[in-house]
């Protein structure tokens, strides 16, 4: 069984993003096991001078080290990550979880927003060497009307481009 971690960089009350990963929860094909880890808001300011002892930490650190695969989807915030995510991603720069892990993330953003999220992201997995898995990697726009009660995505055409990339992210462990 594929353990893949979903990791939304949203901590607003009906995100676009988290219903996004929820979706990748509810369509990801048999033998593909999904977390959406909802601990974003728990952490404390990343310090390199110590915290590694904190509870939300030791749990982020053991769900990215227990997947075999991690997806991200964030909201771009002032054309960056959002502090929360690049605070939840500091705590695991030096400790190694992401080492050749295989990531990818989707972008729910409007068409011409996003991209310096994306990019930093990318920088971030770049540099604890992350393998970021290209074919996994999926820009398609959620508008907030587009998530059900159920705070996921019920559009078909969103549906199936989710699972095909949550297909393709659980492809690139085997």
């Amino acid at each position: 069984m594929t353990a893949l971690l979903l990791i939304s960089g949203s901590t607003r009350t009906g995100s676009t993003n988290t219903a996004a990963l929820r979706t990748a929860a509810a369509v990801a094909p048999p033998g593909v096991r999904t977390v959406l880890w909802e601990g974003l808001a728990d952490l404390p300011a990343f310090t390199p001078d110590g915290g590694e002892s904190h509870p939300a930490v030791a749990r982020l650190r053991a769900e990215v080290a227990a997947a075999d695969a991690v997806l991200f989807c964030t909201p771009e915030y002032a054309g960056n990550l959002p502090g929360s995510l690049k605070n939840a991603l500091d705590w695991l720069v030096g400790s190694g979880e992401l080492y050749r892990k295989p990531a990818a993330w989707l972008n729910v953003a409007a068409p011409g927003r996003g991209d310096g999220a994306l990019a930093a992201l990318a920088g971030v997995l770049g540099y604890v060497a992350a393998d970021i898995v290209d074919a996994a990697c999926l820009r398609v726009h959620v508008p907030r009307d587009a998530v059900t009660a159920d705070g996921d995505i019920s559009d078909e055409i969103t549906r199936k481009a989710i699972s095909a990339a949550v297909l393709a992210l659980a492809e690139s462990t085997e």
